[in-house]
């Protein structure tokens, strides 16, 4: 049976819907060269911040916007471990990688003002980006904003981007909103596809100094299924924005059970760090064979095979029974206080019957 992985996403044809996401490991070509021979569909380079973006601008003799200058004197004050010692550097990474590969290759910013990234937005379209990831981080507010008001940035910021491009804008969200659907369903008119969702470090107090301090680690293989509920609600709310699934994908499963919550591709990292690229093929030689066991030819009909969650109704009985359910405590031992997995009883379905 002849099958197609082919995927479309927002404007890019990709051979296969597995997207490689920014991190260090992509600057490397010899990496990036093994990710493509193990069939991913994309590759996003390592972020830019809008720091080096601000010194960019002003470098380039443009008047600072709102908010601008305190991103030049953090940038002027601190010695950040960046990669790319400034923005040019950047541009002619991503024009040699562009050259170089035979997918697409997407460029990300990062950060939280759109107006210090318009004109360099249009810098990184004429070096070669095929798309650009915005990685929207949410600026300190002081705890006064609403949530409304910082709906309304990323609006204006993703909307920004995309006028000023003709490229695919693909925008990163953390996961943290009320209602990811309802954001994606304001967003749509100005990104071509959403990423969800942008990892988050978390924040760890020492005891020693009683200092607070950022903690990054490798997302558990797995662990996506704690967003397969958002993901589902999102393609439910705004089934029209393509999505990339992103967070925890380390496996064939994982995959799989992205696709058919409603992603349109998934996007791996930390399992690249893991197992190197060769995990791509194994992702994908395991969807090949779960298609082939299916009847499935291609990625629209994998798409069609989407189960329909269940119910308001469905999930809350689910909900009482589990929270209702007695626990047996196992005997106590040297690992007291651990409950058996397999005694938690029934915990609900989201598909339906």
């Amino acid at each position: 049976m002849s099958l197609n992985l082919e995927t479309r996403l927002g404007g890019l044809v990709l051979p296969s819907p597995v997207i490689v996401g920014a991190c260090p490991l992509t600057a490397k070509e010899n990496v990036r060269l093994a990710i493509e021979s193990a069939g991913a569909g994309a590759i996003v380079l390592p972020s830019l911040f809008e720091e080096q973006v601000a010194l960019w601008n002003q470098r380039n003799r443009r008047e600072p916007v709102v908010g601008e200058r305190p991103l030049r004197e953090r940038a002027a004050k601190h010695d950040f471990d960046l990669q790319w010692h400034d923005a040019e550097t950047y541009l002619s990474f991503v024009n040699r990688a562009s050259v170089q590969s035979t997918i697409p290759v997407i460029a990300s910013l990062n950060g939280s003002r759109s107006e210090v990234w318009v004109d360099f937005a249009r810098e990184l379209e004429d070096t070669g980006a095929h798309a650009i990831e915005l990685n929207l981080t949410i600026a300190d507010f002081d705890g006064y904003e609403s949530a409304a008001a910082i709906e309304d940035e990323i609006c204006q910021s993703v909307a920004a981007i995309d006028s000023v491009v003709d490229i695919p804008v693909f925008a990163k969200l953390p996961p943290l909103f009320t209602s990811v659907g309802h954001l994606a369903r304001r967003i749509q008119s100005g990104v071509q596809g959403v990423v969800l969702f942008g990892p988050e470090p978390d924040m760890d107090l020492c005891l020693d100094d009683l200092h607070f301090q950022c903690r990054w680690g490798l997302t558990e293989k797995g662990s996506v299924v704690h967003s397969l509920r958002r993901l589902t609600q999102v393609h439910a709310m705004c089934p029209s924005i393509p999505m990339i699934a992103n967070g925890g994908i380390g496996s064939t499963e994982d995959a799989i059970k992205a696709l058919l919550s409603g992603a349109d591709a998934v996007m791996v990292t930390s399992a690249i760090y893991r197992e190197g690229p060769s995990v791509i093929r194994t992702i994908l030689d395991g969807l090949v064979q779960f298609m082939n066991s299916h009847s499935v030819t291609g990625m629209r009909q994998l798409a069609a095979m989407r189960p329909v969650p269940a119910d308001w109704e469905k999930r809350r009985l689910g909900y009482i029974a589990a929270l209702t359910t007695k626990v047996e405590a196992e005997p106590k031992s040297k690992d007291c206080g651990r409950v058996s997995g397999d005694r938690w009883g029934h915990v609900g379905t989201l598909g339906s019957a």
